[in-house]
């Protein structure tokens, strides 16, 4: 051990003030670990051993040139022995989703739209993403109001920093591609990103309206015209100031188990014997389908086995049927694609991205989102998926 070259021992080598402030202290932790007692290392620094005590104790802070000597000793960094505490930062947001408190503490993805900090509970952004996707912040305490009223207010602990939260996107939609544009958000500004909370159409659609989400995904197709999304937005769009960018197109249709061993060529073949459905959400675009399409042929629901059981995303439906639990369902290509399944085409949809308009103009990542969705790395990748048709990417949607 290197010993300090000062001969005169200095009994007060520190600030003389208590400890003010979240510093972390390994002092005691390093000394022991080179073996060293108290007096040992007040003798090999110069100082006294009521110093090192005082030191070890948060009593007082070092000074820079003490805190030096101590790190020759002990042969580290001052960094190893002194260094800031990450400091807890709380802030206050409105918990949104149907989950209770009933785990303790809650893991939460927050949002920051407009004025408003949103949380949500991991849980119910999906299954997948509640282990793959790590929480913004936690929620430690609740006096149970969370269970009880809607949109409570709750305060949160950040594990992340706040301006790095404010750079988030949160999309409503069920688009699955829609998680590969997060990544591709990154490689232009690594601490952005993507959230995509998966619900239907209609329903992301109402999450935009109340200020929830900053885009809505939709595909929604008017029967008697056969133009997606605009006449749906003419009727329920109350805030006209929204503003549409085209994302992609899709073949929709139905997902069979690989092989069609139930020869379902049809919705009609939904009644036949031993067919089971797995269905989708009411406000899904694909469960707007499949009624149009049994009201077409004079088919009532309830006579369909397993149209009461419901899933959120198009990749659950396909799982399901994968899996055995379910012989078919309405779904997009690519999620028959990707779950190795047979596919009947139906019809071609558009799927597209509402926004308000000051989104544009006053979120940070608004710009670069745009630009990762057009960019040939992404439409090449999101093609090699099978089943997208990116030719009118970043169009904007006029109605």
């Amino acid at each position: 051990m290197k010993k300090s070259q000062s001969s005169k021992k200095i009994s007060l080598p520190f600030n003389d003030r208590p400890s003010a402030g979240p510093v972390a202290n390994r002092l005691a932790d390093r000394r022991i670990m080179q073996g060293l007692s108290q007096a040992e290392l007040a003798k090999q620094t110069g100082i006294t051993r009521q110093a090192v005590y005082a030191i070890e104790a948060n009593h007082y802070f070092p000074s820079t040139q003490i805190s030096l000597q101590l790190a020759e000793v002990l042969n580290c960094a001052v960094e190893d022995l002194f260094s800031l505490k990450e400091r807890e930062v709380i802030v206050e947001a409105e918990l949104l989703g149907r989950s209770a408190m009933q785990n303790k503490p809650m893991r939460v993805k927050l949002s920051q739209v407009g004025t408003r900090m949103i949380a949500r509970p991991m849980g119910d952004l999906g299954d997948i993403l509640n282990f793959v996707m790590p929480a913004d912040g936690v929620i430690l305490e609740d006096d149970g109001s969370c269970s009880r009223k809607k949109n409570a207010h709750v305060a949160v602990k950040l594990l992340h920093a706040r301006d790095v939260i404010e750079q988030n996107i949160m999309i409503a939609g069920c688009d699955p591609a829609l998680f590969l544009a997060g990544e591709h958000v990154r490689k232009i500004n690594v601490l952005s990103g993507v959230t995509n909370w998966t619900i239907g159409s209609a329903n992301a659609l109402s999450a935009l309206q109340r200020g929830e989400v900053h885009m809505a995904g939709l595909h929604l197709v008017d029967m008697k015209s056969g133009q997606s999304n605009v006449p749906y937005l003419k009727r329920h769009a109350r805030n006209r100031d929204l503003v549409g960018v085209h994302f992609a197109s899709w073949v929709q249709g139905l997902l069979i188990q690989s092989g069609n061993p139930k020869r379902i060529r049809s919705v009609q073949d939904l009644v036949k014997p031993g067919v089971r459905l797995i269905n989708r959400e009411i406000g899904s675009g694909a469960r707007f389908f499949i009624d149009a399409l049994l009201e077409k042929a004079g088919m009532a629901g309830e006579k369909i086995k397993g149209y009461g059981h419901e899933v959120s995303s198009h990749l659950e439906v396909a799982r399901y049927i994968r899996d055995g639990m379910a012989d078919v369902g309405v779904g997009v290509e690519t999620a028959a694609h990707h779950f190795g399944l047979d596919f009947v085409p139906l019809r071609e949809e558009r799927y597209d991205l509402i926004m308000r308009t000051d989104f544009l103009s006053t979120h940070p990542m608004a710009a670069k989102f745009l630009d990762a969705v057009v960019s040939q790395p992404f439409r090449r990748e999101i093609e090699a998926l099978g089943g997208y048709n990116l030719n009118d990417v970043g169009k904007m949607l006029e109605w």
